[in-house]
């Protein structure tokens, strides 16, 4: 585990937080604890998500949907928190999107349960996407923009400097090469943003996170997971497609995702094709600034 700062609570306590009550006492359960919890530091500390010079505790939004990633999120975000190493606020917040037969009182009862500072949102979004979207076409481009815009509207209400999301390493991959194979780009969801409005930070705290690991991390904890009925329920999706791609790869070359991950932390625009990011028509022999292969 991390260690702790001097001013946080006793060591001998492996229950540190009702969200880590019942946790499993295997080596092998302790190792996948530290291994989020120094992943999500990392990230956190990476990407500058907290300003420690600034004197001021900020308030993160965090948004929690019922699912493996959100659990793992908030819980990793609580041990920092608890042992002095995140310093901020944290409201857990729900949007109950109002699909049909969604167990509303499932995470108000956890959260409550846990002690955890929470806020039950309740906004129909899923009649409107039900309603505006074609027979046959996917529902998450307008479910996301919907729930995207309650959720910054709520951290304003409340104060909140960020919203802060649990997208882990593996969506962001997928992410990536949807754009490669779909959107003619390269890009990705970033660890860090600012929203369009220019008043609110997105965080994805879970970057470094693999999905095996929230797996793993959820099921041993027995957190009372929600599955999404809406756009999770829906075949043929572009982004099951490069699921499978990638899960092809890593199944039978074992670590290339984190491979592949790594190489979006070490772009080289000289070696691209894009002038809007590197001079290239600057170039000049005997200039000392150019782009040799090395």
């Amino acid at each position: 585990m991390l260690d702790r700062d001097t001013n946080s609570q006793s060591p001998e306590a492996d229950d540190i937080h009702p969200l880590f009550h019942g946790a499993p006492k295997t080596t092998e359960f302790k190792k996948l604890r530290k291994r989020i919890i120094r992943d999500v530091r990392e990230a956190v500390d990476h990407y500058g998500m907290v300003d420690r010079t600034s004197g001021t505790k900020p308030k993160w939004l965090v948004c929690l949907s019922g699912g493996k990633d959100s659990y793992t999120l908030l819980a990793a975000l609580t041990e920092l928190q608890w042992r002095g190493l995140l310093p901020v606020d944290i409201l857990a917040c729900n949007l109950d999107q109002g699909q049909p037969g969604f167990p509303a009182t499932v995470l108000p009862e956890f959260l409550e349960r846990m002690g955890v500072p929470h806020r039950i949102e309740y906004q129909d979004t899923y009649s409107i996407v039900v309603d505006k979207v074609p027979e046959g076409r996917t529902f998450c481009a307008l479910c996301s923009r919907l729930r995207r815009g309650n959720l910054y509207r709520v951290a304003r209400e409340e104060g909140c400097s960020a919203v802060v999301l649990g997208h882990h390493r593996d969506d962001i991959l997928e992410t990536f090469f949807m754009n490669l194979f779909h959107g003619s780009r390269l890009a990705t969801m970033p660890p860090k943003l600012v929203n369009e409005e220019g008043d609110l930070f997105v965080y994805r705290p879970l970057a470094h996170v693999a999905e095996a690991d929230c797996e793993v991390f959820a099921k041993a904890m027995n957190y009372p997971i929600i599955p999404c009925d809406l756009c999770g329920s829906q075949d043929g999706l572009q982004r099951q497609q490069v699921k499978a791609i990638l899960d092809g790869w890593e199944k039978n070359h074992p670590g290339r995702r984190q491979k592949m991950f790594r190489a979006l932390m070490n772009t080289r625009p000289s070696h691209l094709l894009d002038p809007k990011l590197f001079d290239f028509a600057g170039l000049s022999i005997g200039s000392g600034s150019g782009n040799a292969d090395t």
